[in-house]
């Protein structure tokens, strides 16, 4: 699954960065979007803001702090998803920012779910 990530320490800086990311004041950047709305066939609405990153990217949901985006990935595991294609930007300074903060949560949880099993 592909998905844009939005990690950050609390819940009001989640806000503010994903207010940045989706910001549609100035819909040129956007042309394609009517095209591809009245073209599409999906069951679903596409709103701008989901165009805001590639491949609908924030759907997925994995915004949040790290916790909220960790309980997220395990969510996803325990359904059988078995890959994430992860997004961010800046590139690097997020995915050191995921790896630190959000990974150790993810392993934690992992190993506790593990130990509940057997």
């Amino acid at each position: 699954m592909a998905a844009y990530v939005i990690c950050r320490d609390t819940e009001e800086e989640v806000a503010a960065e994903y207010a940045r990311i989706t910001d549609v004041k100035d819909a040129k950047g956007y042309v394609g979007y009517d095209d591809f709305v009245s073209k599409s066939k999906l069951e679903q609405e596409v709103k701008l803001q989901d165009y805001s990153v590639s491949n609908r990217g924030l759907r997925p949901n994995l915004i949040g702090t790290p916790e909220q985006i960790a309980d997220r990935i395990i969510a996803y595991e325990q359904v059988g998803l078995d890959l994430l294609l992860l997004q961010f930007s800046p590139q690097l300074e997020e995915m050191e920012r995921f790896s630190k903060k959000v990974m150790p949560i993810v392993e934690e949880k992992r190993k506790a779910l593990t130990a509940t099993i057997y």
